[in-house]
């Protein structure tokens, strides 16, 4: 059984996820690291994925489950190429995000935890994004947009997105 589960993984995510095991002093210490990997590699995490790391990291599908809803950065369902990550903390709100996001929204005709439908983006709210001074903030792929305000959004009218 475990064997089958291991399968469902791929050679390369089981050789990151053991080097990333070998790095703590418990197996399920790599639960957070293990779940990115396979993020990584395959854009989400399914549910036959988290049973299968579950099992090479010896803890019950249920506990990484917690972990894996806990974290906002672990896809459990699939998202676009580029996930918007749009900060709707305080500072943000308090900046303007109610704006940024109905433009968003507006343009690529989706509301959060939706995906465009050509695939190329998900709009997904994160409560913060480490840049309070800087709001509104977000972030799309890894690239991180500061200080966005409706000059900086007309990028989105032109239907040249360059999110």
């Amino acid at each position: 059984m475990m064997s089958d589960l291991i399968a469902t993984l791929s050679p390369e995510e089981v050789s990151e996820i053991e080097h990333e095991i070998g790095l703590v002093p418990r197996r399920d210490g790599a639960a957070i690291d293990a779940l990115l990997i396979v993020q990584k590699h395959r854009g989400w995490v399914s549910d036959e994925s988290l049973k299968a790391i579950a099992g090479l990291l010896e803890m019950s599908a249920e506990e990484l489950e917690g972990i894996a809803t806990f974290y906002n950065l672990v896809f459990r369902k699939p998202v676009g190429d580029k996930v918007i990550l749009l900060c709707d903390s305080v500072s943000c709100w308090l900046r303007g995000y109610e704006d940024v996001k109905a433009r968003i929204s507006k343009h690529l005709g989706i509301e959060y935890g939706e995906t465009t439908a050509d695939g190329r983006y998900t709009l997904l709210p994160v409560p913060c994004l480490g840049a309070c001074d800087r709001a509104p903030v977000m972030m799309v792929g890894d690239e991180l947009h500061t200080h966005l305000d409706e000059s900086d959004l007309e990028m989105l009218d032109a239907k040249e997105v360059a999110l």
